[in-house]
């Protein structure tokens, strides 16, 4: 796998393909129009917006989805979602909820009182966590943006990244670098490109554990190697595309590095749940340590957009950038959404263990799917949801495969390029219920055994 080191990203232009018109893919600042009319146009317009977000990776889910609509009977095997609605008792509360006024008031910014009550038990019981206070936010995307703006001294407008980007709103300012490892979550990528943060240093992780290189960690935060030290090291444990996730001695290691470096360690919790065969999620607090936290795989709550950051009460001054940052951009998770992640909350873990101890099944369905690709082209499914997959050497361009898949299988997965991985594919195996993943598998399978044997034949 190719380790970036700078925005440029290149190595992922990609030939033109016959997709439905108009459509366009793009990775990183390449992009590929696939029907011409109005260029003039649409190069005049362009010169109009926002160059940081021009030159900002158009994010692959949408891209995805517009391969989904264009192709019929297709099946997803792409999204990072699970098939479970949110709990029967927590949605039958909310319905008196409804008709409460202050339902559809503001609320505190930092979220429902009640809500930070039970995440601060919740965080202290699970997670071991018992320094940290909490801030609700519209999704675990939004915390990790507000915390990168807290150290930016500019107000920009944004979108649905809301709690990483909280944080990298509340953490880092334009100019600063940041440290990401390969293959890493696309929207925290875009996190960074979007508040103007372009020294973005991506690491390796070891090809067989896919667990972030410590080693190469140390040194880069060495002070004797670099004059200037990144402001901000983040990882997703466990991970997002890589399914891997990060054992409790090497997250203290990582941890224990950035402490000695001087920068911010942020850890994307959202799986926290999501682990199997025995193993155990741990987190790791720390004056310099922000982790973030979400609902909506572990209960279903895709849609109704709640997350929570955990981030040190020591920190003077966090807080109230943090709030800052939060009043200016959704000012605060959905009333209802709040409410129905406490009453999720009252279920426990335990409802959500239930659930996820039975993804065994669509995982061990999907790496049959992915067994042409050899024994060892496959890697994760110890945690999360995902699988990743490398490519055969005859078909290596991942973009081209993944619409290839599309069009010709009805079967429909997320490029590896997406999360600087080109030559690699991530599935997902929590979006169906077994049977209709048994289906979408097949249908994997057909196509690897053709990519394989025949490479990428044509309808």
């Amino acid at each position: 796998m190719q380790i970036l080191h700078r925005l440029d990203r290149s190595i992922f232009r990609c030939p033109t393909v016959s997709l439905p018109s108009p459509f366009s893919f793009s990775l990183g600042r390449a992009r590929v129009y696939c029907n011409t009319q109005g260029a003039e146009k649409t190069m005049a317009s362009r010169a109009k917006l926002s160059r940081r977000l021009l030159e900002t990776d158009t994010p692959v889910m949408i891209q995805m989805q517009e391969l989904f609509r264009s192709v019929k009977d297709c099946m997803s095997l792409a999204q990072g979602v699970v098939h479970w609605p949110p709990p029967d008792q927590a949605l039958e509360k909310i319905k008196d909820a409804i008709w409460q006024p202050s339902t559809s008031n503001y609320g505190p910014d930092e979220g429902l009182p009640d809500l930070r009550k039970a995440l601060v038990e919740k965080l202290r019981r699970e997670n071991e966590l018992c320094k940290s206070s909490v801030v609700v936010t519209a999704g675990a995307n939004q915390g990790i943006y507000l915390l990168c703006h807290l150290s930016c001294q500019r107000s920009f407008l944004f979108f649905e990244l809301q709690a990483f980007v909280n944080l990298v709103l509340a953490l880092c300012d334009p100019g600063n670098s940041v440290v990401m490892f390969a293959p890493y979550y696309f929207n925290a990528y875009m996190s960074f490109q979007m508040t103007g943060i372009t020294n973005i240093l991506v690491g390796p992780c070891d090809p067989e554990t896919l667990q972030p290189d410590a080693d190469w960690l140390e040194e880069t935060l060495s002070k004797e190697k670099n004059k200037t030290i990144p402001k901000l090291v983040t990882i997703v444990n466990p991970g997002n595309p890589s399914g891997s996730y990060v054992p409790d001695p090497l997250l203290r290691r990582i941890s224990e590095l950035c402490k000695n470096a001087g920068c911010w360690l942020v850890v994307d919790n959202t799986y926290e749940y999501f682990m199997y065969d025995g193993l155990k999620h741990t987190c790791v607090e720390a004056p310099h340590v922000v982790n973030v936290f979400s609902f909506s795989k572990a209960y279903g709550m895709m849609g109704w957009r709640v997350g929570y950051i955990a981030y040190p009460s020591e920190v003077e001054g966090l807080e109230a950038q943090l709030l800052k940052t939060q009043d200016n951009i959704p000012i605060c998770a959905s009333i209802i959404g709040q409410k129905l992640a406490l009453y999720s909350l009252e279920l426990g873990a335990e409802w959500v263990k239930e659930r996820v101890e039975k993804l065994t099944k669509n995982r061990d369905i999907i790496l049959d799917a992915l067994s042409p690709l050899g024994a060892n082209a496959v890697k994760g499914g110890q945690g999360a949801i995902y699988l990743w997959a490398k490519l055969p050497s005859g078909a290596s361009n991942d973009v081209e495969v993944v619409q290839w898949l599309a069009k010709r299988h009805g079967v429909i997965v997320i490029p590896g390029s997406a999360s600087g991985g080109p030559g690699y594919v991530r599935v997902s195996f929590g979006g169906l219920v077994e049977d209709v993943c048994s289906v979408a598998a097949a249908r994997l399978r057909k196509g690897m055994e053709e990519l394989v044997s025949k490479g990428m034949l044509s309808s």
